[in-house]
């Protein structure tokens, strides 16, 4: 309805240029402007009537217990059921959803070819992975000591019951500090063949309570993620859905394909575990892009909701995905999984036993050999690389996720406890002589300015050059362009610098994430640090309770 309000307004200010010059022209066309510009008009506000009529009829629709997302609510049927014309055979009774808006970060470096495995011999939880978590959780464990896969290494004081346990066996030999001697790092030196501490699985008559408190005392409720926030769900809270992307469109992530090869049953199982915790339903999201090359796992995965996504990066991302099937209203929240958390899940359900592994893709220009590599959670990031960054006289950034929204590393540290990715670019600190003027060297953009348009697939060498510093914060349209949410990422951002906690709600905060807004930083004129702006005002929404 909203494209239908812009179509009108074209069709006004197109008839009103004509009937403009007609009227320079002839001096019978001032009756005719005068009824062109009434008669237009008249159908725009038709229009705006409508409109309102049909976002009205929604809300007391969803107020009643009516998915106006699954049925066509509204004044007049979806414009959306004509235009985009009958669903992909391939879809059969499931939702399909075709996104225009975003942008394909297309970069050289992807890895390939068939997981590795690769020694490393240090591994960490770190508790800043974990949002909302006290700076000094409370660990049990002490330098010297060995632990089994699935030991018990630290508990939040705030949430006791919830326990961080140890991806791999071997030996504690560090107890890292930061500021204020918050703890940022348990670091363990693994043994060369992995010992795993063997749990008593619940029955599969088990209720809901002994099923939770089993993933809470296993580890395994770390590996759970609530929105909004992006928090470790709190004891006791029941999800509305569950909701789980089975691809991820950003730049030179890895393939849910390689990553599910070989797993299938514990991630069926896995899924049948998560159908017990949630009121509702859990939803799989499917690549639509090429859905020939999609793995049966998930295709044929049962007791889920299945839903097809093309488009543009962020079709991959788990929030749009919610926002076009069943958005978060204010007092709901909902868990979230990657592909690699779930099978983990299904393998504690049913071999007793927390497997930590994890198919992670060493990525990006910098690498000699990108490639998968076969690991544990918290692997570090210097052994993982192995000597493969190229030694070509240029800095290189190091991060641990994806060049939108991943975390700056370094060698000596550690891979995020949900990343499956680490991606090496050059760091971009070598200056273009007038490059604010002159176009000369390549880049990943949206303007036009650079005839990248012209070489749609054309890979880039990605550094981590801004071209600019911070400017005036000024509406630029850039944000809508790119993602693909019926949200105003702009006026959002405002309301959160201005402290405006109704504006934030009511523009769809609790619906966004860091990577969700990731690609609006990335074609900010104005070089906003959007993704800062996000969290502190999602932390700001919290504390309100």
């Amino acid at each position: 309805m909203r494209k239908f309000n812009k179509t009108l307004i074209t069709i006004f200010l197109l008839t009103s240029t004509q009937a403009i010059l007609s009227a320079q022209t002839s001096n019978q066309s001032s009756g005719y402007l005068f009824y062109s510009l009434l008669g237009v008009g008249v159908l725009v506000a038709l229009g705006a009537i409508i409109t309102l009529a049909d976002n009205l009829l929604k809300v007391e629709a969803s107020k009643v217990g009516i998915d106006v997302f699954k049925k066509d609510i509204g004044i007049l049927p979806s414009l959306s059921n004509y235009l985009t014309g009958k669903k992909p055979e391939f879809v059969g009774e499931n939702s399909y959803h075709k996104l225009t808006r975003g942008y394909d970060l297309k970069l050289s470096g992807q890895a390939s070819g068939a997981v590795e495995d690769v020694r490393v011999t240090r591994f960490a939880v770190c508790p800043t992975d974990f949002r909302g978590m006290s700076p000094i959780p409370k660990v049990v464990v002490e330098v010297g000591d060995t632990v089994k896969a699935g030991d018990a290494l630290f508990f939040d004081k705030k949430n006791p019951e919830v326990i961080y346990t140890a991806p791999v066996s071997g030996e504690i030999i560090e107890v890292n500090r930061g500021e204020k001697r918050s703890i940022i790092e348990v670091v363990i030196l693994a043994d060369l063949v992995q010992q795993h501490k063997v749990f008593s699985v619940p029955s599969a008559s088990a209720s809901r309570t002994e099923i939770t408190q089993f993933l809470q005392e296993s580890g395994a409720w770390a590996l759970l993620n609530q929105r909004p926030y992006d928090i470790v769900p709190p004891i006791g809270d029941i999800p509305r859905d569950i909701y789980i992307s089975t691809f991820d469109t950003a730049p030179l992530a890895p393939d849910a394909n390689v990553i599910i090869s070989g797993k299938e049953v514990y991630f069926q199982k896995g899924l049948e575990v998560l159908g017990l915790l949630t009121s509702g339903s859990v939803h799989l999201g499917l690549d639509g892009r090429k859905p020939e090359s999609v793995s049966s796992a998930f295709t044929q995965a049962t007791g889920v909701a299945k839903h097809w996504f093309a488009g543009k990066h962020p079709a991959g991302n788990v929030g749009v995905q919610i926002h076009h099937t069943k958005p978060i209203k204010s007092g709901q929240n909902v868990w979230t999984l990657g592909v690699q958390e779930v099978i983990s899940i299904g393998k504690l359900f049913s071999d007793g036993v927390l497997d930590c592994t994890r198919i992670v893709a060493l990525a990006g220009s910098k690498l000699s050999a990108p490639k998968y590599v076969r690991t544990y959670v918290g692997a570090q990031i210097g052994e993982l690389l192995g000597g493969i960054i190229k030694e070509d006289g240029k800095d290189s950034r190091i991060i641990s996720g994806d060049v939108l929204s991943g975390k700056q590393k370094t060698t000596n540290q550690y891979l995020g406890y949900k990343d499956d990715q680490v991606t090496v670019i050059a760091e971009g600190n070598e200056y273009e002589l007038f490059g604010w003027l002159l176009p000369i060297k390549p880049r990943p953009s949206i303007s036009n300015t650079f005839p990248n348009f012209l070489f749609p697939d054309y890979k880039f060498e990605g550094d981590t050059n801004t071209h600019g510093e911070a400017r005036a914060f000024v509406v630029s349209g850039q944000y809508e362009e790119v993602l693909p949410m019926n949200i105003y990422p702009q006026h959002l951002m405002k309301a959160i610098l201005a402290n405006d906690f109704e504006k934030m709600e009511g523009l769809g905060i609790q619906e966004l994430s860091e990577e969700d807004i990731a690609l609006c930083e990335f074609v900010c004129t104005s070089k906003i640090p959007l993704q800062k702006i996000l969290r502190e005002g999602l932390d700001m929404v919290q504390s309100q309770g």
